[in-house]
């Protein structure tokens, strides 16, 4: 009766059906095709670097759409935006099956990428329109670790669908998946309080784009250097374990997923303590600890001589990176006005990929001019001087709330 009651309780809650329950299904779908896509690219004919290009596509998508869906959101409006962005998603994923060449699966890789920045985008907008400051923290770290739930499940039965029936049958369950989400998304969540209000903007588009920019210019030359530096910084480990764990310490394949799966377990338990501590003690708190977490992690990597060592090093990190668990959403929620949220999330998400993007990039040539070492001691200093921006720089938003009754959006 009490587990019964639990489940009522949880389903009843006003965001699980509308907003967590397409969050969790998204991203078991996106999970199914890390294992699938690569060898189906393969088995095209693509070579290394072809592949190499369409894997980019998504990445390349949601940076060439985040500004863009940012404006679009004054015009559609959050729940439209997320439906078109699931539509993007579902069929241009479903186009897979009849892409032969390297032109035509890049494109439908980058309408899935501007479908990402649709959803991603609207649904911030959505959570900084009705969602009070004082939960935001929660409700974003829960969000954190729904992806992170389904990166962990999601390789794993699309991987196991493809032994069964074939490298593009995952493509079929990605496309089933998103068309429950997008009927989810269409059929219970309700408009938001800024969609239902008319647009009174004097100003459209790109001036109020550029409007935004300056009004919220303080904010995002120190914020959203912090923002840049965290998602940068995130992406490293996923380099520079994998090739200290096989070219340093010469384990193998088995041996290098052990530990970064043990290290995605850790990151995927602990979003409700980074929320619980956003919304308790500030935001300020769950980022500078995680970055000086991943700081002492980065750190001792290069001093690891064997796999327990490179084991502890990673769950470490993936603890820290738990401890940052929907931060940066919730910072970026934070920041955006009513008048320009659309605008000011759009180019928030565009900074953080950005920077997500180049991790990986200087990684490589840190490694390349000096030594693969160099570059986790170079990370380690960034996460470092990423904790002093936001120690020093950057406001604690969670004040707004505690001198007021009311969130000041």
């Amino acid at each position: 009766m009490a587990g019964s009651s639990l489940v009522r309780k949880v389903i009843s809650h006003p965001l699980v059906i509308p907003l967590y329950l397409p969050a969790i299904l998204f991203s078991i779908a996106e999970g199914l095709l890390i294992p699938t896509l690569p060898l189906y690219a393969g088995e095209l004919g693509f070579s290394y670097g072809m592949i190499g290009l369409v894997l980019a596509g998504e990445s390349l998508g949601m940076l060439l759409a985040d500004l863009p869906s940012g404006l679009m959101l004054r015009r559609l409006g959050g729940k439209n935006a997320m439906v078109l962005g699931f539509c993007l998603m579902t069929f241009s994923t479903l186009a897979l099956f009849w892409a032969r060449s390297v032109p035509v699966f890049l494109i439908c890789r980058l309408l899935a990428g501007v479908g990402v920045s649709l959803y991603n985008v609207s649904r911030l907008a959505y959570i900084a329109d009705e969602v009070p400051l004082i939960n935001r923290g929660r409700v974003n770290a829960a969000f954190g670790g729904l992806k992170r739930i389904g990166a962990f499940i999601g390789p794993v039965v699309g991987g196991t669908i493809a032994t069964i029936y074939g490298l593009q049958a995952p493509f079929l369950v990605f496309v089933g998946v998103c068309l429950v989400a997008m009927v989810v998304v269409a059929g219970y969540l309700a408009s938001s309080s800024a969609d239902k209000a008319p647009d009174n903007s004097p100003v459209v588009g790109a001036a109020n784009l550029a409007t935004m920019v300056k009004s919220h210019s303080q904010i995002l030359a120190t914020a959203g250097l912090g923002n840049f530096f965290v998602l940068m910084i995130r992406t490293a480990p996923t380099v520079i374990v994998p090739l200290y764990g096989a070219n340093v310490l010469g384990l193998d394949v088995r041996s290098i997923g052990l530990i970064l799966g043990f290290s995605a377990a850790t990151d995927m338990l602990l979003f409700y303590p980074a929320g619980y501590v956003m919304d308790h003690f500030g935001r300020k708190h769950a980022i500078i600890s995680s970055m000086l977490v991943f700081a002492v992690g980065l750190a001792i990597i290069p001093l690891t001589r064997d796999f327990w060592g490179l084991l502890f090093t990673e769950i470490l990190i993936g603890f820290g990176n738990g401890l940052g668990s929907g931060t940066m959403l919730t910072l970026g929620a934070d920041f955006s006005s009513r008048e320009s949220r659309g605008e000011f999330l759009g180019l928030w998400l565009f900074i953080g990929n950005m920077g997500a993007a180049t991790g990986p990039l200087i990684v490589g040539t840190v490694a390349t001019i000096f030594i693969l070492e160099a570059s986790a001691w170079v990370f380690s200093g960034s996460s470092v001087l990423a904790a002093l921006v936001f120690a020093i720089l950057v406001p604690e938003t969670l004040k707004k709330f505690q001198r007021s009754s009311q969130p000041t959006d």
